[in-house]
């Protein structure tokens, strides 16, 4: 069975699709078989990331690792079994086909709430929910008092991921290992940044996550988009010599996918 991560929350700009396609495809270099769907069926910024990995490989005959993007397929009114959902059947058989060739399934999520997001989590072995590091973001996980920044108690898509949870353990499947990842975080030592994570971790413990840390806001990650390229693809692409900036950056992903614990993956790039 491949082991399935869901890249998800309900507020975009997080960064999901930058850490989707980065785990991907270290994933993909280190030798894994990868599959990748992308949920937000408006947007598509995953899909679109891959779709642009492909077009430059073939404009420019470098091959690159490259993980196995799928469109969700078109569902049959036909097909659908009495009160099957058409969202639910449509990511079934996609997951179904990736399966049996993949040692690894990304999934991203939209960042809304979603039917597709809403069974996705409920698939997830490995949750990512990447936040940027501020409270403004911070209440996507939990209500704080404003006075003295303690839990008030769980947001509507911590609930839904205890809801997910509740799901799999009827169906008799391992838990969700969920990390929470701090994105965006400030090279100094600020105040907020020091409440956000004194918060984070309060709030681990009371619904069961890990913290990882995550990508430092870097101007690469959006010049590199257009061309469906990652920090580790630069030396294939010509890049004789690295600024320290992507060195630091290349440091952090490998210690992200460090930290996921995934199954039978040594880090070695």
């Amino acid at each position: 069975m491949a082991h399935i991560i869901v890249v998800g929350n309900e507020k975009g700009g997080s960064g999901k699709s930058t850490t989707c396609m980065h785990i991907a495809t270290a994933l993909a270099r280190m030798g894994h078989r990868v599959g990748a769907l992308d949920l937000d069926l408006r947007q598509r910024s995953f899909g679109r990331y891959v779709e642009n990995r492909r077009a430059w490989i073939a404009a420019n005959g470098v091959d690159l690792p490259t993980p196995d993007y799928r469109e969700l397929p078109e569902a049959d009114a036909e097909t659908l079994a009495p009160g099957e959902n058409t969202f639910d059947h449509r990511l079934s058989v996609a997951v179904s086909a990736l399966e049996p060739i993949s040692d690894f399934i990304i999934i991203d999520c939209p960042g809304s709430h979603t039917r597709l997001s809403q069974v996705a989590h409920s698939l997830a072995d490995t949750l990512i929910t990447p936040l940027n590091d501020s409270f403004v973001d911070f209440d996507l996980l939990a209500r704080i008092d404003p006075e003295t920044n303690k839990v008030k108690g769980p947001s509507i898509y911590a609930e839904m991921v205890w809801n997910a949870r509740q799901l799999r353990a009827q169906a008799g499947l391992k838990p969700i290992d969920w990390i929470v990842l701090r994105n965006r975080l400030g090279a100094q030592q600020m105040h907020n940044k020091k409440k956000v994570g004194a918060a984070l971790t309060d709030l681990s413990r009371r619904i069961g996550f890990r913290v990882a840390p995550g990508f430092t806001e870097r101007v690469i990650f959006r010049e590199l988009f257009p061309r469906g390229l990652t920090l580790l693809d630069l030396k294939d692409t010509g890049v004789e010599q690295l600024n320290l900036s992507n060195i630091a950056a290349r440091q952090e992903l490998r210690d992200l996918v460090a930290e996921l614990r995934l199954p039978d993956v040594a880090v070695n790039f």
